[in-house]
């Protein structure tokens, strides 16, 4: 059953929003803040905690999957070898959200989101 197990859909396709969380995730990891809106926000936290959770573990398994969901390579090395230290005796909680002011254009909630 998946009752009230439901995805934030953010308005595309499967195939878009998996796009979009991938793009987010990778700009997060690779510049430590972003400004998007509060929805992507939300939607992008569990998967950039996946990919900390998956560097914090640092076996060849997990790096291959880290490659297959972020764009970057590089990155991927770089993420490797700084989240243990970074995030050693952290037990989740990697990112950070805090809301700023609303969208001019369409009045859309916006927020920041941080690892922390």
């Amino acid at each position: 059953m998946r009752h009230r197990r439901r995805v934030p859909q953010l308005g595309k396709p499967a195939d878009q929003r998996r796009a979009l969380l991938r793009s987010l995730a990778t700009e997060l990891i690779r510049h430590g803040r972003i400004t998007t809106t509060k929805i992507r926000a939300k939607a992008l936290r569990s998967q950039v905690e996946k990919m900390i959770t998956l560097a914090k573990d640092g076996s060849l398994a997990s790096r291959r999957q880290a490659m297959g969901y972020l764009y970057d390579k590089q990155l991927v090395h770089a993420l490797f070898e700084g989240v243990p230290e970074r995030y050693g005796n952290r037990n989740g909680g990697y990112t950070r959200i805090l809301r700023t002011v609303r969208r001019r254009g369409d009045n859309a909630e916006m927020a920041i989101i941080e690892l922390v």
